[in-house]
């Protein structure tokens, strides 16, 4: 078993919770508030949860699966940004932030789920 609050995987991945709350989610229509609102906020705390629960499974190999289900929240929410952009709940500056911040946490994803997998 792994602290997960020494993984700097995890770290990065709260940071960009943090930042979509503060910054993404303020930007949707009360119309979106069931729907792609709520998906983003789910796919976006996904990513750290899935981290801090493969941190507690025993061995690599199940820590490496629950670092595949992170990688796909995080492609997932890249897609709800996409989308959210493209329907013009905000502008392209703060998507291409949001981008590169889930960019980061992805390669390091990636990175971690190789080490593992060696």
């Amino acid at each position: 078993m792994r602290d997960y609050r020494k993984l700097e995987v995890w770290k990065r991945s709260h940071e960009l919770t943090l930042f979509v709350y503060k910054n993404i989610l303020p930007k949707f229509p009360k119309s979106e508030q069931f729907d792609l609102l709520s998906q983003t906020k789910r796919v976006t705390y996904s990513i750290p949860m899935n981290i801090v629960e493969g941190s507690g499974r025993f061995t690599e190999k199940d820590f490496a699966h629950f670092l595949d289900m992170a990688l796909g929240s995080a492609h997932e929410l890249e897609y709800c940004c996409l989308l959210s952009k493209d329907l013009s709940y905000f502008d392209e500056d703060l998507h291409n932030t949001t981008n590169k911040l889930i960019n980061e946490v992805k390669a390091m994803l990636i990175g971690l789920i190789k080490k593992l997998r060696e």
